[in-house]
């Protein structure tokens, strides 16, 4: 197979002209491609344009590459990921505590090699976790249980579905062909900022599901881990809370895909002994603009003719900490995202389409074992829960959100209302000061980073830009300590994914989850 990168489309032009493009660089007819990647270059307003690297099969290879002088011109070998075991037989199925991306991926590869995984998911499937959701999000009324941070999918599913990831690793192109496998759109089995939408998710996670129960797999619902047994330092068995009451699951290998977001089991299992440290993590507010105002910022005139523009921004103010952006929804909402009553926490999220009137994305900043209250390995949980519990308090105590426009916080003035841009976060906002929740280690950096970034993209410092607090969960305060085995000291328990503080996202999740599965059949 041959490989052609850097081949250019104007906006509107239909793909099949790549074929068109490549057999004039090769002096041959084309009749078919495959994209590989394709990328929107937009650093010229006068010259936007679609970037592809396309694969095509022809006859005369060889003599096709002597004869192109086109450095765009290459060879391609595909080396796709293969999970290295064929079948695994176990005395006892193997555990894996969490239905995010983690664990759902480490379930389906032992199911595919006939394991016969227990699947244990605190929250409700899928669909009743939508309802719950949308309840909480109309009336403020939280389901400790069922919310945005739990149930069937993890947190990712009430996000934006970026699938984005800077790794390379042949498991990330191996994630993105089972999700358009299971239901994603297939554009993200190339594109270079692949999206699905909460929407679509949704039903790729369903999909997901249905696959492990037919391979064997078995996935409880509402059953939540609330201990562990051992002998000595080894796992034995596992203690779970479930509707029809406690009862114990006799395992030697469990899988803890916990999620960012399990306070009470990492408290559970930092007092059995499992050894966990507190780790770097950030935190900050939501940050929305009108969607019109950063896509014309982007791609000037031809905005109209391209999908919402997005955004990826950095800077380094004197204050000693940078801030970066995080998790940019284009045409996506702010959304109420707690899991535990009196704490408030913030997140965003888009459909597809993303065709909502505003962008927004997490404005953060990094905090450390410095901005602690102690050097106990929970501690920067327990800056989070404590930051959490002033917004619930600002905002009024009822999951409405203390909000500020950017103008009034540059200006520590309270903020009275909006003003062009509307804030979407359901149940509500009330306009306040967020220095009256943020503590100054935050609201420094934010102060100084805002008017810096505003440098890089003309209207991210818009006066009437919207500021929610607060984002809190960016990732996991903690990690849990596992050696080269993949196992936690305790012989048989296996730390995976963001809330093990192995990850970051959607993607790195799932291939954590992966590795997992493949550390588990080495230890056989």
């Amino acid at each position: 197979m041959l490989k052609i990168q850097n081949l250019r489309l104007r906006p509107g032009t239909p793909e099949s002209e790549l074929a068109h493009q490549a057999g004039k660089l090769l002096h041959t007819e084309v009749l078919g491609f495959t994209v590989l990647r394709r990328s929107l270059d937009a650093r010229r307003k006068d010259d936007v344009a679609w970037v592809y690297t396309i694969a095509l099969s022809l006859p005369g290879e060889e003599r096709i590459l002597r004869r192109c002088r086109d450095k765009r011109v290459a060879r391609y070998k595909p080396s796709p990921y293969v999970f290295p075991v064929t079948r695994l037989r176990l005395p006892k199925p193997p555990v894996i505590v969490g239905a995010g991306p983690a664990g759902l991926f480490c379930a389906l590869m032992l199911a595919r090699i006939g394991a016969r995984p227990i699947l244990l998911e605190r929250g409700r499937d899928v669909d009743a976790r939508t309802e719950d959701v949308a309840a909480f999000w109309e009336t403020g009324k939280l389901d400790p249980a069922s919310n945005v941070q739990f149930g069937e999918g993890g947190a990712g599913t009430f996000s934006d579905g970026k699938l984005n990831t800077g790794v390379n690793d042949p498991r990330m192109q191996f994630i993105l062909e089972e999700f358009a496998a299971h239901g994603a759109p297939g554009e993200i089995r190339y594109d270079a900022a692949p999206h699905v939408g909460t929407d679509r998710l949704r039903q790729v996670v369903k999909r997901l599901r249905e696959e492990i129960r037919s391979l064997g797999g078995e996935i409880r619902f509402s059953n939540k881990m609330t201990g562990i047994r051992l002998d000595g330092d080894r796992l034995t068995g596992l203690l779970v809370e479930s509707p029809k009451g406690e009862y114990t699951l006799e395992t030697d290998c469990a899988v803890l895909a916990l999620g960012h977001s399990a306070r009470d089991t990492l408290r559970m299992l930092s007092e059995m002994g499992v050894p966990m440290e507190a780790k770097r993590f950030a935190m900050g507010v939501r940050i929305e603009h009108s969607q019109d105002t950063i896509s014309r910022s982007q791609y000037g005139e031809i905005a109209s003719a391209l999908p919402a523009a997005a955004y990826k921004l950095s800077c380094h103010p004197d204050t000693g900490r940078g801030a970066f952006s995080f998790c940019v929804c284009p045409g996506g909402l702010v959304v109420a995202s707690a899991s535990e009553p009196g704490r408030l926490c913030t997140n965003g999220m888009s459909y597809r389409a993303r065709d909502g009137e505003n962008i927004n994305g997490g404005l953060l900043v990094g905090v450390g074992p410095e901005d602690y209250p102690s050097d106990h390995p929970l501690s920067g949980m327990l800056l989070q829960e404590t930051l959490e519990e002033a917004a619930f308090s600002l905002g009024g105590g009822d999951f409405f959100a203390p909000a500020q426009r950017v103008e009034d916080f540059l200006l520590h003035r309270p903020s009275t209302g909006p003003g062009s841009v509307i804030p979407t976060y359901r149940p509500g906002v009330r306009w306040t000061d967020l220095h009256r929740c943020l503590p100054p280690f935050l609201t420094d950096t934010l102060e100084a980073a805002i008017p810096a970034l505003g440098k890089k993209l003309r209207g991210f410092d818009d006066p009437d830009a919207v500021l929610t607090a607060i984002e809190s969960r960016s990732s996991s305060p903690v990690r849990i300590l596992r050696d080269e085995t993949g196992q936690s000291r305790i012989r048989g328990l296996y730390p995976c994914g963001e809330g093990a503080g192995y990850a970051g996202g959607i993607m790195s999740a799932a291939a954590d989850g992966i590795r997992t599965a493949e550390k588990i059949c080495d230890n056989i």
